[in-house]
């Protein structure tokens, strides 16, 4: 049993928020360092992967998708743009910007997939498919809990 009411001080091996990013660092070294060759970051690929399959987005609704705030997805959009990987044109209501992957977007997301591919099956042999499913599982459940907070 877990001990929650230790007094003596956290107890960050218990620590969802540690854990959790200590996991992330490690497999966003491991995804950057697969996608390297295509110049892509894995947080960059990702975004051109949501837009690719969503189509042309609103700033903010691809940031409530990548759950980031806009500050951020628009500091992370820079890179891309200058790129010409994506493009920004303003909806007919002027106060909306729509983001879409462009031509190049495209061809350097397919480039970059099979890197992509070969570091998700080196995750799921690791975790095997029904730890993996539950994984997927239980940090959507955490990621909705938490938003609602």
């Amino acid at each position: 049993m877990i001990n929650r009411n230790d007094m003596s001080g956290p107890n960050l091996s218990l620590c969802a928020n540690a854990n959790l990013r200590k996991a992330m660092r490690v497999v966003s070294q491991a995804y950057d360092a697969a996608l390297k060759p295509s110049g892509l970051r894995g947080t960059q690929f990702t975004l051109l992967a949501v837009l690719d399959g969503h189509g042309e987005l609103s700033l903010t609704r691809l940031a409530e998708l990548l759950v980031l705030d806009r500050t951020t997805l628009s500091r992370n959009l820079q890179p891309l743009l200058k790129e010409k990987l994506l493009a920004i044109r303003r909806d007919t209501d002027v106060r909306v910007r729509l983001v879409a992957i462009t031509d190049a977007g495209r061809a350097r997301v397919a480039a970059a997939t099979p890197a992509w591919r070969a570091s998700q099956a080196r995750v799921e042999a690791i975790l095997g498919d029904d730890r993996f499913a539950g994984l997927l599982r239980d940090l959507d459940t955490l990621t909705e809990a938490a938003r609602t907070d």
